[in-house]
């Protein structure tokens, strides 16, 4: 589904969204699909001669993740925005493409509407480069499409080791070999072992319990943590999937309790998460810690979760968190100037997706060399810029050279409404 296009110099469908309070923001995007034309154009003047780029953009605006989804999306627009505002790209103005991955059947991010949405874009011939999607499994399914389009995405939350190993070259390589996707954000191969340390270490973890949600996303965080705990001793009592979509995990939850490990480590995202949360609040020993490492550091988890059972459960976030910083909070009060709610430390990755993207472009046009996205794509490896999450270049399969895994324990804080960020009180980083 087409949520917006536009030029993002001075979207007039943002305008109606930030009206809107935070939980209605997706339904003021909805509604912008019928607004009169005119709204829809772009609001800034266009010098004569300019040409105009598109640059696409995939998220799960509907479903379990929308709000995180959102805030994720507004960073990109952001970045956008900003462009456009200081003609970083000369002789050109940018647009943007948004495109849904959620339905209603899978209750979030569905990877068909994914692979739907990367045949549009790849069958629209002004669009350059994509930025998203929020979930590895879209990205998964949308990689074999655009590579053999050529068409290089950069995610800013996806971390699956699936989208970089050399091992699904075929499927996520133009012919096998020419990379297509980038990420902003840490490798969940380089997350995981580093959670390890942090449970081993600091809260003398010696037995686990893991389960994921069958996803491609949720199963790599899974499998990743495993092969890093049983390397480094911990001892793993047994490995089950949940159906995200079901209600009651009980039985699943009294085996474990019987077991009582030190660790319950989830591989999923919120929409399994919460549920777990909540179950598992009344069912497993107040001495089993509770994880998940990247897939609930979200309100979405907290609001559908609630307290006290969200009480306790630590998450990662693949992504520095600056907002403590000087120029993280000023750039944090721009966000919040600009979309009215506070950013996520994946939407600072996700800006910077595309701020990447941006910059690419802005090599090609500078360098004289035509506008395709063969260049473009060529310009997205080649990355090299200074931004506020730090040096962002990528390795040889478009990973950060230098990734960040920042650690999160949810720990109530009244000043704050229950689903706010806030709630994820910041711990520290940790290395694999």
């Amino acid at each position: 589904m087409t949520v917006g296009m536009s030029s993002p110099s001075n979207w007039q469908t943002g305008r109606v969204m930030r009206r809107l309070g935070r939980r209605n923001l997706l339904r003021g995007a909805a509604a912008a699909l019928s607004l009169p034309a005119a709204l829809c154009r772009p609001a800034i003047g266009r010098a004569a001669g300019t040409k105009t780029i598109t640059i696409g953009m995939d998220f799960a605006l509907t479903g379990a993740e929308a709000e995180e989804a959102t805030v994720e999306l507004d960073g990109a627009r952001l970045a956008v925005e900003e462009a456009n505002a200081k003609h970083t790209v000369p002789g050109y103005e940018l647009r943007t493409i948004v495109l849904n991955d959620a339905t209603t059947t899978a209750g979030g991010y569905d990877p068909a509407q994914a692979a739907t949405n990367a045949r549009m874009f790849a069958e629209n011939p002004s669009v350059v480069a994509v930025v998203g999607p929020i979930d590895s499994g879209s990205a998964m399914a949308m990689l074999p499409i655009l590579s053999t389009a050529g068409l290089a995405m950069v995610a800013g939350s996806t971390t699956s080791p699936a989208l970089t190993s050399p091992k699904f070259a075929a499927q996520t390589r133009q012919n096998g070999v020419t990379l297509v996707f980038f990420r902003t954000c840490g490798n969940e191969a380089f997350v995981e072992p580093g959670m390890v340390n942090f449970f081993y270490g600091k809260h003398n973890v010696r037995s686990a319990y893991i389960l994921d949600d069958g996803s491609a996303g949720g199963t790599g965080i899974a499998d990743a943590f495993q092969a890093a705990a049983r390397k480094k001793g911990i001892k793993i009592l047994g490995r089950d999937t949940l159906n995200a979509r079901e209600a009651d995990y009980t039985t699943i939850l009294t085996k474990i309790s019987g077991l009582r490990p030190d660790l319950l480590e989830y591989g999923g995202t919120t929409q399994g998460g919460a549920k777990l949360a909540k179950q598992a609040y009344d069912i497993l020993p107040s001495t089993t810690l509770r994880s998940d490492a990247s897939g609930i550091y979200e309100g979405d988890f907290l609001k559908a979760a609630g307290f006290p059972a969200a009480e306790g459960w630590y998450a990662t976030s693949a992504a520095p968190h600056i907002f403590d910083t000087p120029a993280g909070q000023a750039w944090q009060r721009g966000y919040l100037q600009r979309w009215n709610k506070q950013p996520s430390d994946y939407a600072l990755t996700t800006y910077n997706a595309g701020v990447v993207v941006v910059d690419a472009i802005a090599q090609v046009a500078k360098s004289g060399r035509p506008m395709n996205r063969a260049n473009v794509r060529a310009a997205i490896q080649a990355t090299n810029i200074q931004t506020l999450q730090g040096s962002i270049s990528f390795d040889q399969n478009g990973d950060l050279q230098h990734p960040v895994i920042s650690v999160f324990r949810v720990t109530r804080n009244t000043k704050y409404s229950d689903s706010d960020l806030a709630q994820f009180k910041y711990v520290g980083t940790t290395t694999p």
